[in-house]
């Protein structure tokens, strides 16, 4: 295919996948509401037991979620947002599969087997650690909220909230996705599984540097289960580096299946026809001998009578 060719390509698959996603934001559209529910379920408990606690296990008549939307557009906003976000994930099967088949035509066939098996990891992977920042800001919340003053009320903005949320899975989705890189890599023979072992120091250090600046909390627990996920999910990736070197036979000299009495095997050897001399270090080859003339005949040797002069 030419340069426009791969161009128009590329434009029909995005269309595609634009064209898919706008479906997805149409259907999830209708159950916005209900997401933003359960998104906003765990500060309504929070605040419906600090509530309860105030007001002697009884609920106030007329009680409903401290939100506050400060603009009057927020609303409307706030449901797009969450129509996205949604109508992605409902997407992303369609949208994900056009990114592949622009993709897959310039793989090999073992690049192709293995990148099907990250497109089955990734996304258990993300929605493993979406999951797990819901339950890290679920508990995060009553920390950061445990600092409330006595005559201070909490109230939060509904958009700021669900940006807080929904940017706290993005990022520890994401972060699962760290093995899958490290596997890569292995397979590309960028870097052994020995030489990753040797790291594991650096990257626990790592992980619970990125724990204690991406969760909200400020106490050990958030940050110690997702730095400890993490280095599980590190050592999982560093075994399958092993092993993956293992079968390949990496880490191994060319000889280390050659017996010692074995005689080395010259198949590979090949003899080089000589050519002819050039010039080296400056001298110009030799020249080729030149024929030798050949010899002059011997003259005739005179007779005694005229060797003399008539006085001798």
């Amino acid at each position: 295919m030419t340069l426009m060719e791969h161009l128009r390509e590329l434009r029909s698959r995005l269309f595609k996948a634009c064209l898919a996603i706008l479906i997805g934001i149409i259907v999830a559209w209708f159950f916005a509401q209900h997401v933003l529910t359960i998104i906003q379920d765990p500060y309504c408990e929070l605040a419906l037991k600090q509530t309860l606690k105030a007001h002697g296990n009884v609920v106030p008549e007329g009680y409903r979620c401290p939100f506050v939307n400060l603009k009057v557009t927020d609303p409307l906003l706030l449901q797009l947002k969450i129509s996205l976000w949604t109508g992605l994930i409902l997407a992303c099967p369609f949208w994900l599969y056009q990114l592949w088949a622009f993709i897959a035509p310039g793989l090999h066939r073992s690049e192709r087997r293995w990148a099907y098996v990250f497109a089955a990891l990734a996304a258990p992977l993300f929605a493993l650690g979406s999951v797990l920042a819901f339950y890290v800001v679920k508990t995060g919340l009553e920390v950061l909220l445990s600092f409330t003053g006595n005559n201070t009320s909490n109230i939060l903005e509904a958009m700021a909230y669900v940006d807080f949320v929904t940017g706290m899975m993005l990022v520890f989705g994401v972060a699962f996705e760290f093995p899958l890189g490290v596997m890569l890599a292995n397979i590309a023979g960028i870097v052994t599984g020995k030489r990753l072992l040797g790291w594991w120091r650096v990257a626990v250090f790592t992980f619970f540097v990125f724990a204690a600046i991406a969760t909200p909390t400020a106490d050990p627990f958030g940050m110690t289960f997702l730095a400890l996920c993490l280095s599980a999910l590190y050592f999982g990736a560093v075994a399958f580096a092993i092993i993956n070197d293992r079968r390949r036979g990496r880490n191994q000299p060319d000889y280390a299946n050659i017996g010692d009495d074995e005689i080395s095997s010259l198949d590979d050897y090949e003899v080089e026809p000589v050519g002819a001399a050039t010039s080296v270090g400056g001298y110009d080859p030799v020249e080729p001998p030149t024929a030798v003339d050949a010899p002059t005949p011997v003259e005739r040797p005179q007779s005694l009578d005229r060797r003399y002069d008539d006085v001798t």
